[in-house]
């Protein structure tokens, strides 16, 4: 089973009011495990970055002025997801732009129903609570001190491993191994019913086993029943 854990930033948050996609990162995971294999591509957005937005991300206009723009990069991309399934924090934010990305080049959007939104999951697991990827990763002791700013890769790469947290830590085989346990007990319980009845066995002590056991009390000394 093939996973992406995409993270893109932006010069805003509106992609209906011209904002645009300056940096994408992707991360591999394979039956939920991390590859090594990543994705990461700074893109010129065709328009100026925001003074407010740059304090976030760290992307200014002078970095990204001589990067491909969105059309240039847009298959390898496709290339990369391919028809897997994509883990996002809060995916209706980054899909909204990946989407309009793609409607400007005429290519079909990427349907909402191929996401797993890592918001959605934190909230239902732990509600009332932040659920912000710092606030996650402080939560399963995910070191983020290098998230000096957001970082496309550097927010996939975390959130890969918040991921792995949310929906049960990074051994996926213990959780087959306890499939399987259920299971071998789900079968002898059965056995154990299929089992004819017996009537117990009747038993009680003879006189002569009760006047055995009463010599050998008197030998005990000071016994604690007595005390």
């Amino acid at each position: 089973m093939r996973e992406i854990v995409l993270d893109t930033e932006t010069t805003g948050l509106n992609p209906k009011g011209g904002h645009r996609i300056v940096e994408i990162g992707c991360v591999e995971l394979v039956n939920h495990m991390p590859t090594g294999e990543t994705y990461h591509q700074y893109i010129n957005p065709e328009r100026d970055i925001p003074e407010e937005v740059i304090r976030v991300h760290g992307i200014d206009n002078e970095r990204v002025k001589d990067e491909p723009v969105f059309s240039q990069i847009s298959e390898a991309f496709l290339d990369f997801l391919a028809d897997s399934t994509l883990v996002i924090h809060n995916a209706e934010f980054d899909m909204g732009f990946i989407n309009a990305e793609l409607a400007r080049l005429g290519v079909a959007a990427l349907p909402m129903t191929r996401t797993i939104d890592t918001v959605k999951i934190a909230r239902k697991k732990f509600p009332g609570a932040q659920a912000n990827l710092d606030a996650l990763c402080r939560r399963f002791g995910i070191d983020n001190s290098s998230r000096v700013f957001h970082g496309a890769l550097l927010d996939a790469d975390l959130l890969a491993n918040v991921y792995l947290e949310l929906i049960g830590g990074r051994q996926p085989g213990l959780e087959l191994a306890s499939d399987e346990g259920k299971a071998a007990l789900a079968l002898a319980n059965q056995a154990k019913i299929d089992r004819p009845f017996r009537e117990p066995r009747p038993h009680a002590a003879s006189a002569e086993e009760l006047a055995t056991h009463e010599e050998f009390v008197k030998k005990l000394k000071d016994p604690v029943w007595q005390s």
